[in-house]
C-alpha cells in the first residue's frame, strides 16, 4: 500500500498596514471564509488553533480567511522577538493536522449576524442599506482582504454607515484614514444619502 506524502507546508509572512498585525500565508486552505477571534471565549469554543495561539502571551487576536491567518500581537512585544516563534508554531500546527475551526462555526456566526441585521433591510432605509452593503462587498472587501483584514457592513441609519473592521484592520491606525478618505468618499459619490462612515468597535 502506498503512503500518500503530503506536500510540505509552505508559509510566508506579509506586512499589513497595521504595525501590530502580521499576515501568515500558507499553501493550505485553513478555513473557507472568514473567522475572526478577538475574545478567548469564542476561540475556546470554536477554534482549537486560535485558542492555542491566543494562549501565547504575545498574541491578542487571530483572524482566518481561506489560506492565511492574520495575527495581532500585544503592544508590549516586538515582532523581531516573536515573528519566527509564531511562524514555527503555525507551521507545526498545520503539519500535525491540528483542528483549525470546528464544524458549525459558519452557521453559528450566520445566526449571530442574522439577529443583529434583521431590522436593517426593511423599509426605505433598508433599500439604501442593501446598496451600501453591495458596494462594500464588491469594491472595498477585496482590497481590505489583500491587507489581511476584513470590513463588515453593520447598519445604515440617518445618513451614517456603521461598519466593523476585522483582522489586521481592527485597531489599525491607518484604517480610520482608509475609512474616511477612501470608503466614505466612494459611498458619498455613489449614494447621495450617505453622510458619514463610522467604525463600530466590537
Amino acid at each position: 500500500m502506498d503512503t500518500i506524502t503530503k506536500s510540505p507546508v509552505m508559509l510566508y509572512t506579509e506586512q499589513t498596514p497595521n504595525p501590530e498585525a502580521l499576515k501568515y500565508v500558507t499553501n493550505r486552505m485553513l478555513f473557507r471564509g472568514i473567522a475572526d477571534f478577538k475574545d478567548p471565549e469564542l476561540a475556546a469554543e470554536w477554534s482549537p488553533m486560535a485558542n492555542s495561539l491566543m494562549e501565547l502571551p504575545y498574541i491578542k487576536s487571530v483572524y482566518f480567511n481561506n489560506n492565511y491567518v492574520t495575527v495581532t500581537k500585544e503592544m508590549n512585544y516586538d515582532w523581531t522577538d516573536i515573528m519566527l516563534k509564531i511562524k514555527e508554531f503555525i507551521k507545526d500546527y498545520i503539519e500535525k493536522d491540528g483542528a483549525i475551526i470546528r464544524d458549525g462555526f459558519s452557521e453559528y456566526m450566520e445566526k449571530v449576524l442574522a439577529t443583529s441585521n434583521a431590522v436593517q433591510f426593511s423599509g426605505e432605509g433598508g433599500e439604501i442599506a442593501k446598496r451600501v452593503k453591495e458596494l462594500i462587498d464588491t469594491y472595498v472587501k477585496p482590497a481590505v482582504e489583500m491587507d489581511g483584514g476584513n470590513i463588515e457592513f453593520k447598519a445604515f441609519e440617518a445618513g451614517k454607515v456603521y461598519v466593523t473592521m476585522q483582522g489586521s484592520c481592527s485597531g489599525c491606525p491607518s484604517s480610520s484614514v482608509t475609512l474616511k478618505a477612501g470608503i466614505e468618499g466612494m459611498l458619498k459619490r455613489m449614494i447621495p444619502e450617505v453622510e458619514e462612515v463610522v467604525q463600530e468597535m466590537e
